[in-house]
């Protein structure tokens, strides 16, 4: 899986900020790995710099499923960590829908089902 980090010019994009995010990512959506080949990270400061109050960093994330159309979702927090967590908490929460309906269509669709038959119940012969 794929992590793309892009920042407006108001969020100093580092090394450490760079590693955070990823490490999130991982930690949170990992169980998708399979299925998701990149995310997009878009973090900015809505108000600038100059500004520290309220909800002003944004994390916008859109992941890349196969064989699905894109998914994103947007979270705004007081600090660019809570934005990027609350973010991924989201996506995690997402991703799990859309994958679990993915799944359930395939099953509908027509693939074996594996699950144990009912067992055949024997009558004794009458004597």
């Amino acid at each position: 899986m794929q992590v793309q980090i892009n920042s407006d010019r108001n969020i100093q994009a580092d090394e450490r900020l760079a590693e955070f995010v990823r490490e999130t990512l991982h930690t949170k959506l990992s169980r998708f790995a399979d299925h998701v080949t990149r995310i997009e990270v878009h973090l900015s400061d809505e108000n600038g710099n100059t500004k520290h109050a309220g909800n002003d960093k944004r994390c916008l994330l859109e992941a890349r499923p196969e064989g699905m159309e894109p998914i994103a979702i947007t979270e705004h927090a007081a600090t660019v960590g809570q934005a990027v967590s609350g973010a991924a908490d989201k996506l995690q929460r997402k991703l799990s829908s859309a994958v679990g309906k993915l799944r359930d269509k395939h099953t509908r669709a027509g693939s074996p089902d594996f699950s144990e038959p009912e067992p055949e119940i024997i009558e004794p012969e009458q004597v």
